[in-house]
């Protein structure tokens, strides 16, 4: 099995400008190699038939991707409309800055098989693709936020991966969302 950082993820885990809520320690090709020697603890099941997640113990000193909203750092959110490339509209996003959560116990790297990241216009030359990964503190995945399902319910021509919206899926999310958020 031949695990490929597909193109989409590349700059959002490994950024031209590096940040410090990105994977650390490592260059992209590093993490790409890693991936392809190291047995993963765990092969979780994805959202969907072609989505996978390996979980790995953290090699790195990459920090959680996510803090639990409290009365103490509420006042550090912010939020902004984004894109996560140029070809998709931008939806509201939050975030916290200023807040530093602890180093990551886990990386989850979420892996697409080929047949779907062709169907989505990103081919690549090997098994699976990784899309994003999660940085946790447990060896289990997070919900996918609210407006991830979203955008994937509309499908490949909106940036998602079309699988339809799973109301009590989103339920779970929107529990999870509203009491975490990620960090800057």
């Amino acid at each position: 099995m031949r695990i490929i950082l597909t193109e989409f993820a590349r700059p959002r885990l490994f950024p031209r400008v590096p940040r410090p809520n990105t994977i650390q320690d490592i260059t992209a090709k590093q993490f790409e190699q890693a991936l392809n020697e190291r047995e993963p603890l765990l092969v979780l099941p994805g959202y969907a038939p072609f989505c996978v997640l390996h979980v790995h113990a953290n090699w790195t000193s990459t920090r959680c991707l996510t803090a639990p909203i409290t009365d103490e750092n509420r006042h550090l959110l912010r939020s902004r409309y984004e894109a996560r490339n140029d070809r998709e509209l931008p939806v509201l996003v939050r975030w916290f800055e200023g807040l530093e959560p602890p180093i990551a116990g886990y990386l989850l790297p979420i892996l697409y098989n080929a047949e779907q990241l062709a169907k989505e216009g990103s081919p690549i030359e090997g098994d699976w693709g990784v899309v994003g990964c999660l940085y946790t503190s447990g060896p289990e995945e997070i919900p996918m936020a609210p407006v991830t399902m979203m955008r994937n319910a509309l499908g490949v021509a909106e940036g998602g991966s079309g699988v339809p919206l799973d109301a009590e899926a989103y339920r779970r999310s929107v529990d999870f969302w509203s009491e975490n958020a990620n960090w800057r």
